[in-house]
């Protein structure tokens, strides 16, 4: 097995390399893509979660015979890093790996990685997923995120980490509510870099290209660090083509 590897299509925007350390994700988060890419059901995905056999040790291994240092590698994909509920000391131990052969962490994450802020530097990138939610998304279905840490709390974590000297971002992807999107831009200082898309593979009533165009403004207004992820990118641009064409 070799866990690293570098990412492709939609994934290249993120890193040198990734690596995906747990089998499925307990956060039963209703968009997720992963079940389709791994082909599984979203019951197994959801239920059977474990970190992936000897992968640990695969990845010392793979850093070491393939001599791979000062890159980016994030974790994780097609899994969460801090599944809620579960042991993450692999986690742990990969990360120690990774910054032992002198390369750097970026992490997403919907769960809980403060224990592990002692690991990080200010190489290293600390990251959420924040969708933008409303009241109403909190109690009826489907509930975003149902097994994920609290949002708030997710923020929090950014905080704190951002006072250890540690990067941090959001992966404003998927987008459920654009204005919650706009007040995280507007009033978040401590956050070094904004990833902003869109919702994939499901149905939505937003209008892509006005929030894109919002969202970059407000950006730009607060001088926020970003990065608008293609697909949104190509939203913008198509509704500029044919503005331009009428």
């Amino acid at each position: 097995m070799k866990p690293i590897y570098q990412p492709a299509g939609r994934a290249r925007e993120y890193g040198d390399y990734a690596i995906n350390i747990y089998t499925g994700c307990p956060h039963r988060c209703y968009y997720c893509f992963a079940p389709n890419v791994l082909h599984k059901t979203r019951e197994e995905f959801h239920c059977h979660v474990e970190p992936r056999k000897g992968i640990v040790d695969a990845v010392k291994r793979q850093l070491k015979t393939e001599q791979i240092t000062d890159k980016l590698i994030h974790l994780c994909f097609t899994c969460d890093p801090y599944p809620v509920g579960y042991d993450t000391m692999p986690t742990r131990e990969i990360i120690k790996a990774i910054k032992g052969s002198g390369n750097h962490v970026q992490i997403l994450t919907k769960g809980d990685g403060s224990r592990d802020f002692d690991l990080l530097d200010s190489n290293d990138w600390y990251g959420v997923t924040y969708a933008g939610y409303d009241a109403g998304d909190l109690l009826k279905p489907p509930i975003p995120e149902p097994g994920a840490t609290a949002w708030i709390c997710r923020l929090a974590d950014l905080q704190n980490a951002s006072e250890y000297g540690i990067k941090t971002w959001v992966s404003c992807e998927p987008v459920l509510v654009p204005e919650a999107i706009y007040s995280l831009i507007e009033r978040n200082d401590e956050i070094d870099l904004f990833k902003i898309g869109k919702l994939n593979y499901h149905p939505s009533n937003i209008n892509w290209h006005d929030f894109g165009i919002e969202a970059e403004r407000l950006c730009q207004q607060y001088k926020r660090k970003y990065y608008i992820k293609e697909d949104l990118r190509a939203e913008m641009e198509l509704q500029k083509e044919s503005d331009q064409n009428e």
